[in-house]
This record gives C-alpha cells, sequence and structure tokens, in this order.
C-alpha cells in the first residue's frame, strides 16, 4: 500500500488537506481491507440468499434476528459491505492521486546534480584518479560499458565536473501504480456485479421484493425487472422437459424478484444417469434458445452440461440441479381413524393440491411436494462403523395442511423395506420442516400388501363390532355384573390406545391406581388391552380365510407385535389416512441457473493490472549509476556509485563487474601502467 511518509508535502495543513491526508493513508486502506476480507469470508462460509426459514433453522429466532440485522445472509448487497468497498476504492484513489506525480517524477528524472561526497557515502562505490587520462576517452568508455548492461544515461556538465546519471528497470515503479490501480478497478466490478444498482431502485421505490408464493405469471410489475436494467444478476428456473421460460427468479432476502431474459430458454430434453446405487454420476440438458432479433425463427441448439455451460449474449446459463418437473401419480388413500377399510382412489401431479375432508371440521389441503426415483440411504441392518447403502425406490414427499395454515410434511416410499428380516412400508413424518422424519413402519401381510395392517386398524374403530366381538356369553357360575364390568374395561382400553398408544393406558393407570399399587394395574391393563387385540386380531385372520386353529405361527405372532406398534404410533402419525404410491408418470425438470455479469470484463481487467503490477514490484529492480569526473592537476578523478531499489546483492555482483570491466578498460587510458598509476578506493 501507500507509503505514508511520501504523502507529506511541506505546505500549510489546512482541514481538506489533512482530509485528504486521512483518505489516502495506509493505515485506512488496511483496515477497510482486513474487514473486507472478514466480511468475504464469512460470505463464503455462510451460504448467501436462502430462504429465510432455512437460516431460522439453522440458528434459532434469536440469532437469525441479528445476523439479519447485520446483513450476513446477503454480505455482498448489505449496504456496510457496500460502503466499505467505496471507501476502500476512494482511500485508493486519494493515495494514486498523491503519489502518482512523484513516482512519475522518479522514472523520468536522471539526478545529474549530485555531489562526490554524496557518491561516497554509497554503499556500491568506487573511486579512480586516472594520470594523465582523456576526459573524453573516459566517458566513451563509461557510456560504452552502461550501454552494453542496458542503462540511459544523460551527461551534464557542471563546468569544474561532469557526472553521467543513467538508470534502468524504471517501469518497476509502475508496479505500485498498477497494484493500487488494480483495486480500484476490481472495486468497481465488485460494485458493478453486486446489489447496490437494487438497492438504490428500493431505495427510490422503484422496486418491491415479492414475498408470496405467486407464479412468474402472477407476479406484479414492481417486482419484476425487464432486461438491461441490472449491470449483474444470478437467477435459477427450474424447467419441465417441454416447456420454454424467458425469466428467472433472483432471490432477495425474504422474497424474490423475476428478472425477464431478452431471449426463451427451451427443454427439450433432460437426461440423468446414474450409478448401480441410484447415486446421480451425470445430468445433461438439451436446450434451444429462440431469439427472434438476433436468429430469427431459427433457435440455437445447445448442451448445457455441469462445469459446462452455455454462453450466450453475455449470459451464462448453468446446469444447477434437477428435479421433478410435474411427475403423474396413482395414489391410494387409505383410512386410518374410521372403520372403514375401502381406501380413495386419486390421481395427482407434483406441484398440485388435493382438498381431502379430514376427522375435524375444515377440509385439509394435500400438497404435492416432491417425486423421487431413487433414495440412496445407509444400510437401516449395518453394523456400526459399516458404510452400506441401499437404493429404497420411488417415494412421494407432501404435506398435509390444515384449515389453520399449519402442515405437516410426509415422506412415503413407493415399495416394502425389509428391516431385521422383516418388511415394512415406511411413511416418515415430521411437525415441522428442518426436523427429522419419524417413521410409521406398517407391517406386510403374506400379500405383500398393508391392507392386512389397515383391515386389522379399521376393525378396531368400528365400535359396534368391538362390542359383539369382545361380549362373551356368560358362564355358569360366573358373577354376571363381573363380566360386564370387564367388558367395559377392555372396550375402554382398546379405545384408549387406539386415540393415545400405550402412554394413554400408562395415563390411566395412574389415573385410577395409587402409587404402590401402580406397576401392578399397569401390567394389568396391558395384559386385559393385549388380549382384546390378540381377539380382534385372530377374528380379522379369520375373515382373510386362514385357519387360525391350524396356521397361527411365529410369524403371525411377529405380525401382530409389529403391528401393535405401529398402532401405537399412529396418535402421534397425524395424519386421517396413509397414502400409498401405486404407480407413477416421471417427467423430469432441470434446474438451471442464469448469471449475467456486466462488471466482468472490469474485474478481469484489474486483475491483469494486479498480474502486470505484481510483476513489476517483484521481477524488476529500478537501478541507479552515477559516474562523476572532474580534471585536477593534469589527472582525471573519477568516482562511480550505484544504487538498486530491490535484490541487494544481485545488484552488488552486478556493480563489481561493472567495476572490474571499467577498471581494464581504463588502464588502457594509462601510456605506462605502473601499479601506482591507478588508485581505487572502496
Amino acid at each position: 500500500m501507500n507509503e505514508t511518509a511520501a504523502c507529506k508535502p511541506a505546505r500549510r495543513r489546512t482541514l481538506g488537506w489533512v482530509l485528504l491526508e486521512f483518505l489516502g493513508s495506509m493505515n485506512l486502506a488496511i483496515t477497510l481491507l482486513v474487514v473486507l476480507a472478514i466480511a468475504s469470508i464469512i460470505g463464503t462460509v455462510l451460504q448467501q440468499n436462502q430462504p429465510y426459514p432455512d437460516y431460522i433453522l439453522k440458528f434459532g429466532p434469536f440469532w437469525f434476528e441479528v445476523f439479519k440485522n447485520l446483513g450476513l445472509y446477503s454480505v455482498y448487497g448489505a449496504g456496510w459491505f457496500i460502503a466499505i468497498l467505496a471507501g476502500l476504492i476512494l482511500s485508493t484513489s486519494v493515495c494514486l492521486y498523491r503519489q502518482v506525480p512523484g513516482m512519475w517524477r522518479e522514472m523520468v528524472r536522471f539526478r545529474t546534480t549530485v555531489e562526490a561526497d554524496s557518491l561516497r557515502g554509497f554503499q556500491q562505490q568506487a573511486e579512480w584518479r586516472l594520470p594523465d587520462g582523456d576526459a573524453n576517452a573516459t566517458l566513451a568508455i563509461l557510456t560504452g560499458a552502461f550501454h552494453r548492461r542496458g542503462y540511459r544515461w544523460r551527461l551534464q556538465d557542471h563546468g569544474d565536473h561532469q557526472v553521467i546519471a543513467a538508470m534502468k528497470g524504471r517501469y518497476n515503479r509502475l508496479g505500485y501504480l498498477f497494484t493500487h490501480a488494480a483495486i480500484i478497478v476490481i472495486g468497481i466490478g465488485g460494485l458493478l456485479d453486486g446489489d447496490l444498482w437494487l438497492k438504490l431502485k428500493e431505495w427510490r421505490g422503484e422496486l418491491a421484493v415479492e414475498t408470496r408464493d405467486l407464479s412468474a405469471r402472477e407476479v406484479p410489475p414492481i417486482s419484476r425487472l425487464a432486461p438491461g436494467v441490472l449491470p449483474a444478476f444470478r437467477g435459477n428456473v427450474r424447467l419441465p422437459e417441454g416447456s420454454i421460460a424467458n425469466f428467472v427468479f433472483v432471490r432477495l432476502r425474504d422474497g424474490f424478484l423475476v428478472q425477464e431474459l431478452p431471449f426463451a430458454v427451451e427443454l427439450k430434453d433432460f437426461q440423468v444417469a446414474y450409478y448401480d446405487t441410484g447415486q446421480p454420476k451425470s445430468f445433461v440438458s438439451e436446450v434451444l434458445i429462440h431469439d427472434q432479433d438476433h436468429l430469427g425463427d431459427q433457435p440455437l441448439a445447445a448442451t448445457i452440461k455441469v462445469n459446462h455451460p452455455l454462453v450466450y449474449r453475455g449470459y451464462a446459463i448453468y446446469q444447477s440441479d434437477f428435479g421433478d418437473g410435474g411427475s403423474k401419480l396413482d395414489l391410494k388413500a387409505w383410512p386410518l381413524a374410521t372403520a372403514r377399510l375401502e381406501p380413495v382412489e386419486a390421481k395427482g401431479e407434483i406441484g398440485g393440491v388435493i382438498k381431502v375432508g379430514g376427522p375435524t371440521p375444515g377440509a385439509l389441503s394435500l400438497e404435492l411436494d416432491d417425486f423421487r426415483l431413487f433414495n440412496l440411504l445407509p444400510e437401516p441392518d449395518a453394523q456400526p462403523g459399516d458404510r452400506k447403502f441401499r437404493n429404497f425406490g420411488p417415494s412421494i414427499a407432501f404435506k398435509l395442511r390444515d384449515a389453520a395454515g399449519e402442515a405437516r410434511e410426509y415422506l412415503n416410499y413407493m415399495a416394502p423395506v425389509s428391516m431385521e428380516g422383516r418388511w415394512f412400508y415406511l411413511s416418515g413424518m415430521r411437525a415441522r420442516p428442518g426436523a427429522p422424519f419419524s417413521y410409521l413402519h406398517i407391517p406386510v401381510d403374506a400379500n405383500n400388501s398393508p391392507e392386512r395392517f389397515l383391515r386389522f386398524n379399521a376393525r378396531l374403530r368400528d365400535a359396534d363390532g368391538l362390542q359383539k366381538l369382545l361380549t362373551q356369553p356368560v358362564a355358569d357360575g360366573q358373577n354376571p355384573d363381573f363380566q360386564r364390568d370387564l367388558i367395559r374395561v377392555r372396550l375402554s382400553l382398546v379405545d384408549l390406545f387406539i386415540q393415545g398408544g400405550f402412554m394413554a393406558i400408562t395415563e390411566k393407570a395412574k389415573a385410577v391406581a395409587p402409587a404402590e399399587r401402580l406397576q401392578e394395574a399397569t401390567v394389568l391393563y396391558l395384559n386385559l388391552l393385549r388380549e382384546a387385540l390378540a381377539e380382534v386380531f385372530i377374528d380379522t385372520l379369520r375373515q382373510e380365510g386362514v385357519n387360525v386353529d391350524q396356521e397361527l405361527g411365529e410369524r403371525e405372532n411377529v405380525f401382530f407385535n409389529d403391528a401393535l406398534s405401529a398402532l401405537a404410533a399412529l396418535p402421534a402419525y397425524g395424519s386421517p389416512f396413509y397414502l400409498q404410491l401405486t404407480g407413477f408418470q416421471q417427467v423430469e425438470a432441470s434446474g438451471l441457473q442464469v448469471t449475467y455479469s456486466g462488471g466482468t470484463v472490469v474485474v478481469y481487467a484489474g486483475f491483469a493490472l494486479l498480474i502486470l503490477g505484481v510483476f513489476l514490484m517483484f521481477y524488476t529492480s529500478h537501478c541507479r549509476l552515477w559516474a562523476w569526473l572532474a580534471s585536477e592537476d593534469d589527472a582525471v578523478r573519477l568516482i562511480l556509485a550505484g544504487t538498486g531499489n530491490r535484490r541487494p546483492l544481485e545488484f552488488a555482483g552486478e556493480f563489481a563487474e561493472l567495476r572490474a570491466g571499467l577498471e581494464q578498460r581504463l588502464r588502457l587510458l594509462i601510456p605506462s601502467p605502473s601499479p601506482t598509476s591507478l588508485n581505487e578506493t572502496d
């Protein structure tokens, strides 16, 4: 950075000059650079311009607000970052303004006004006295030696003495100027590529961030940007196969803007290649660019791959990701909260919403969010430390939203999954975004279907059927009142179980039994419940045509236990039905990112200046030589001195070679050389 000592002219220090000196000081510039470096680290580590709910889940409400107020979610567009960058540009510009005149004079001036005593004080210097020497011949030898070593020189006659001033590598001084200018140019490029122009439009009321969940065609004009309005932007769009778009969504804080493009992109075909494990290996978009003004009626066909973008008219189109583009789904909704068994068949499309009824007043909205053909997940039965993965097959993700707007997220797998030697249909649920899924494990029957479990569940919710099934005739010798009370307790326990699982049974025991007999009462209730559930399960098997007297075995017992675990989890599951995916027609979508950077050329120019400046500073040296000659008593006094601003050892070696070569040539000027005719003083 600038040298403070060089920025102190001998003049009266007015207020304006003090301000100019402060703006061009090294301390200010280094401070601004450090702050920008720290901010850039934050902007690199913390993913920028993500949806605000993602940050809330990551940091919590308190730190979310703190970081939001500091502008850390969009560091490069924060007002303080732009102000610091502008301050660095101003400080460096002031430094250049103050330094350039002096450095330019240093580059072009040969400094022919020097004193002999000053030259004798140089670290690299030599002195000769040439008896009967010829001054013109000496000048010729000196200038010839300077020329051979690449020096330019000037001769100044001061009457009683002459001075030859020579120098080379003067463009080393440009290194300082170029590096400072590079900071200014790169900073200007950063301002062009930042959010400064968006903020200016917001401050003037010409632009408003859209925070509602709207499609592109529904976004109002105040949240739309015409082509060429911004010097730079970065936006995304997801195109299903066969669709076309002439816009991208630019995310900004808690909303977005629609940036229109001067051309349209059509996705003709999207191809994904997978590894055997189901992990995506590569994905490619075959697109057509429609631009009537530049291409006419003939579109431009292109292929976009990861790390191989398409650049058209200064717009770079990247392959960023892929997802579902509206796959067609065949669904079955199996009732979980009623005694009805027959499922409701429906057809849906990813991105669509289906209105369904619920156990409480008000309709539920079934929002189909995503379909995945492959799900590569860790092996459930793997030993600790094993890195085994399994493809769980197709899945659908959906939300179930109530009339109040609250939603639960679900993730259902199409095919059953083997876990610990048994097969289950898996359905994950979470009540808030970002939380881990808790899974409902529905056991699979002999027909590879969830119907046995669902039939068992429906029977448990049929109050009349339970009353008939669990009512036993009074045997001889039994107390009728006791028998009726037992039936009532069994029905009550089943009802508690289907409403609240095993926890409800435990709470019931706490409510009726003293503390010292709580464990005994709990065991009694659980045994009565299990006996009642077993009777319902056996009757369910009997309705399937299973010979319960001969065919019941370990497999049925395992199924019964798994079914009880699933039934106990249903109260927390939160859905009145189990949504089963029975068929699909996949429609893939390509995620494209379109960027335009008007400051790219400026930034590249800045880096070119920086590279050139660093090269000149570190790989060239500004070297100066002076030769001082004076006639005295039929002799010539010659003083040679030099200095270099970099690599002093290298310059010392060069000066020693120059001195040795000059001494050999100067001896030729002496008619009768003798050991005392040429004196050298270091």
